[in-house]
């Protein structure tokens, strides 16, 4: 007897408006947890949405700059309910890790050197160290498939590690080596599997299944993407110098409006990748976060749903903050104000790839694939997430030390937290709990 599952109801915007609204506060686990919830949600369950058309979007969304999860709950949202329908759904993916930052972060500036607190943090420093790695080791382990590729991870590691490249630079040498060696020597780019190759279960009928007409709006047209391009720059532009005519143009809110869509364009391979840069602005040429703040705030964004470069919010937190852009009397509104600034402009470029782009993509469904260029990216983030491993563990263990001040009870709560992620697969929020419970209790 096959499948007499019935084709689900036509899903309301109000529907899936309280939909979006859940994941956004359930989305733990890093990108890959937050997509096997969604493919868990619409694709079985709800079934909002087929097996081939939602493992088609993902493939865009990964070769795509920017946070993968959230563009593609905007593509979903878009192809369903048109535009309003994807700006709901990335909104909403973003909203509640923003107040929660919001609040996680008034926390640690008003309340970071109280014991309690400082004892929290004390155990989680160690375990972010651990997660970095293992991402790394994820990545690579994805990604250095040969021999070619292992040495654009340890070139890259060098050049921003001892050559103090900036990330930008990195990334283009990386795609220029991908573009060459893809005419040279293609087997060596050429990995294969993916996404696309993953199993095609059917779950039964979908709301838009494969072979369900591509819907009116998503159809492709050069004047649609010119006019949907031209509108979110423009959108992008008119806050920008809003900005810049109230607080000037060396204020750090304009400062961080401009640095945050340069990191949004370049984050190849998730958050991790561009933390490095991020890490490069905040930390050394605006000086937004010193070097622990930055550790702290990777801690915090591990802790709260959301894509990882909700970090972002953190940084424009406690950089308007320190700089008190409203003066000293109002640094609650400053903070607020640096956090959405910082998660506007990181996540604007997500909005307008996929409502610009999505009807090329829904026009050519079955022909994206892994470039040359991104395969030799993706070798090269290996590299670069290696070198923030060796960051961090630099300042939480005190390496720059003489031997005997070198924190050795930090290394040993991170050689644990590894131990934990790589050989027993432990989550990331269990980790985290855990490692600030033996924070509180020795510190």
């Amino acid at each position: 007897m096959k499948n007499e599952l019935q084709t689900p109801a036509t899903v309301t915007l109000q529907e899936a408006f309280w939909y979006w609204l859940k994941l956004g506060f359930i989305s733990f686990g890093g990108p890959a947890g937050q997509i096997a919830i969604m493919h868990a949600d619409l694709v079985e369950k709800r079934r909002w949405i087929s097996e081939h058309r939602f493992l088609h979007a993902l493939n865009y969304c990964m070769l795509l700059p920017g946070p993968e999860a959230t563009q593609l709950a905007v593509y979903i949202g878009w192809l369903m309910h048109r535009t309003w329908g994807g700006i709901i759904a990335g909104t909403l993916f973003v909203l509640p890790s923003l107040l929660i930052l919001i609040g996680l972060s008034w926390v640690y500036v008003v309340f970071g050197n109280t014991p309690a607190v400082a004892g929290l943090l004390f155990g989680i420093k160690p375990a972010v160290v651990a997660i970095v790695l293992a991402a790394a080791w994820r990545i690579g382990s994805r990604s250095l498939k040969n021999g070619l590729l292992a040495g654009i991870a340890v070139a890259a590691f060098v050049a921003i590690t001892f050559l103090d490249l900036p990330f930008p630079l990195i990334v283009l040498s990386a795609g220029a080596i991908g573009l060459l060696g893809g005419r040279l020597v293609p087997a060596k780019f050429h990995l294969g599997g993916g996404h696309a190759s993953a199993g095609k279960a059917s779950y039964g009928p979908a709301l838009i299944d494969d072979h369900t007409p591509t819907p009116a709006h998503a159809r492709f047209s050069w004047t649609k993407l010119a006019i949907v391009s031209v509108a979110g720059i423009a959108l992008g532009g008119i806050v920008w110098a809003v900005l810049a005519a109230l607080f000037g143009a060396s204020s750090p809110l304009v400062q961080m409006g401009w640095f945050f869509t340069k990191a949004a364009m370049l984050t190849f391979g998730g958050a991790y990748a561009v933390l490095p840069y991020v890490y490069q602005g905040a930390v050394e040429h605006f000086q937004w976060v010193t070097p622990a703040q930055m550790i702290d705030g990777l801690a915090l964004g591990e802790t709260t749903p959301g894509p990882l470069i909700m970090i972002v919010a953190f940084v424009g937190y406690v950089g308007a903050w320190t700089k008190a852009v409203f003066g000293t009397d109002a640094l609650l509104l400053a903070g607020i104000a640096g956090a959405s600034t910082a998660t506007f402009f990181t996540f604007l470029p997500s909005f307008i790839f996929i409502l610009a782009g999505g009807p090329m993509v829904e026009s050519t469904r079955g022909n994206i694939k892994l470039t040359a260029p991104l395969t030799a990216i993706s070798a090269a983030v290996v590299g670069v997430i290696v070198s923030l491993a060796v960051f961090f563990a630099e300042h939480v263990f005190r390496l720059d030390r003489p031997i005997n001040e070198w924190d050795f009870l930090s290394m040993a709560i991170a050689a644990a937290a590894a131990i934990a992620l790589l050989r027993y697969k432990v989550g990331t929020i269990t980790l985290i709990g855990a490692c600030a419970l033996i924070g509180l209790v020795v510190s």
